[in-house]
């Protein structure tokens, strides 16, 4: 079974900056896994509102939702005001990885000789680990994609409970 990375999104909340370190050849200062934090918490944490406080008050209308309801956000619109994260009645928006230059996480190429990754090292929380892990929605364990679970209370799964 192929290793993964897992985010613990409730160890992450406890960090006020994320200052996770990123290997990433072409630019050594990119904090990626801010990427993925963004991602993981529009999927997962994000109540998807219906009136959508956070997509309303947005100055430059950089946030939407997608085909599926997830909300995301248009980098090359956004100011970086973090009204969406002021505004959200749910606090489930995380502040830090709202920046106008958007780093990019480009999911290392990590294998069964990976003992670690840069990220996982600086990670003051522990919350990135490798895992053989498989998708749990029982364990909180979420797929965000192929290479990278979440480990986080879904309120969409926990709505339909």
């Amino acid at each position: 079974m192929a290793k993964k990375l897992i985010i613990d999104l409730t160890k992450c909340r406890t960090c006020e900056e994320c200052v996770v370190e990123c290997l990433y050849d072409h630019h050594p200062v990119n904090h990626g896994m801010k990427s993925l934090l963004e991602m993981a918490a529009f999927q997962f944490t994000c109540r998807r509102c219906e009136d959508a406080p956070c997509i309303e008050v947005c100055p430059p209308e950089a946030l939407e939702r997608n085909n599926e309801g997830i909300v995301e956000r248009a980098l090359n619109l956004c100011i970086a005001c973090k009204s969406c994260v002021t505004v959200c009645p749910f606090g489930t928006l995380m502040n830090h990885f709202f920046e106008v230059r958007q780093p990019i996480c480009d999911l290392c190429d990590f294998n069964e000789l990976t003992k670690s990754l840069k990220c996982i090292d600086t990670c003051p929380k522990g919350a990135l680990s490798f895992t053989e892990f498989v998708p749990d929605d029982k364990k909180h364990i979420l797929e965000l994609n192929e290479r990278v679970l979440v480990k986080e209370y879904a309120w969409e799964k926990l709505k339909q409970n």
